[in-house]
């Protein structure tokens, strides 16, 4: 896969600001998470655009070209070239022509149909795509996941300043985190995440994602099209969430904060240590 270098595109910018405090005004400066349009473009045709963090945005095109079943692996990308604009930023991707017919025939059975208006999808029945069975290596352990949560803001230096990112990171089966990626929406964040797992031949059945945001069906659906066994958020999920999970057979783990979380499916899947 070829990628062309990063655009120097700042993830944040400090802007001036009115602080009002004891009673004043303190005239000062603030930082801010950057937002922009990021167009993904497959072989010369514009798919999706997606308001995003402007940083890691090579682990984006791949991970969201996996997750939502674009490609069938990151053998399949075969280039990508990010290009600035002054409406925002065009990301375009080239995919084998076997996956780039698949999008097309896709695509053309959602011409000039009107759908449920969810995910550009025709149906409800699309809109809660199949999704595989996962099965994780191993048990996943209590303490991987304490140990995980308690390093978490280690891989969040743009909210440390900005307060406004999620954060998705990949913890190794001890808890150990190799890496995370953060953007204002959490599915963004994910993506990339997933992006940078595939770059790397990470096995997602050999760990888990922690991420900072609540728990949708579409992070469960997203993780387990790409093999992802285990979900540690640390807000609440949704009922369609949990019910996804259990049927595929994630372990997902909800309100996860300091020492006690919540495992809302298949926590069978979960050894106390």
């Amino acid at each position: 896969m070829e990628t062309e270098a990063a655009l120097e595109y700042p993830p944040t910018r400090r802007c001036r600001v009115a602080r009002f405090q004891a009673g004043k005004w303190l005239h000062t400066e603030d930082d801010l998470a950057e937002e922009v349009p990021v167009a993904l473009e497959y072989n010369g045709i514009s798919h999706a655009v997606m308001l995003a963090t402007p940083a890691d945005l090579e682990e984006f095109a791949v991970g969201f070209s996996l997750s939502e079943g674009i490609i069938a692996s990151a053998r399949d990308i075969r280039g990508i070239e990010l290009e600035e604009t002054e409406a925002g930023i065009t990301v375009h991707v080239e995919i084998a022509s076997e996956a780039f017919l698949n999008l097309k025939q896709r695509r053309r059975n959602l011409t000039g149909r009107t759908g449920c208006g969810l995910c550009g999808t025709e149906s409800l029945d699309q809109a809660l795509r199949p999704l595989p069975r996962v099965a994780a290596k191993g048990k996943l352990a209590a303490g991987a996941v304490r140990r995980a949560l308690a390093d978490l803001k280690q891989h969040q230096p743009i909210n440390r300043t900005t307060g406004a990112t999620h954060a998705a990171a990949w913890a190794d089966a001890s808890g150990e985190l190799l890496f995370g990626f953060e953007d204002v929406g959490r599915h963004n964040a994910l993506d990339k995440l997933i992006g940078a797992m595939a770059r790397q031949g990470i096995d997602a059945s050999a760990g888990f994602v922690v991420m900072t945001s609540r728990g949708s069906v579409e992070l469960v659906q997203k993780a387990a099209t790409v093999g992802i066994t285990a979900l540690v958020v640390i807000s609440a999920p949704t009922a369609l969430a949990v019910r996804t999970a259990e049927q595929c057979g994630m372990t997902l783990i909800a309100f996860a904060r300091g020492d006690e979380f919540v495992a809302y499916a298949n926590a069978e899947n979960i050894i106390l240590d």
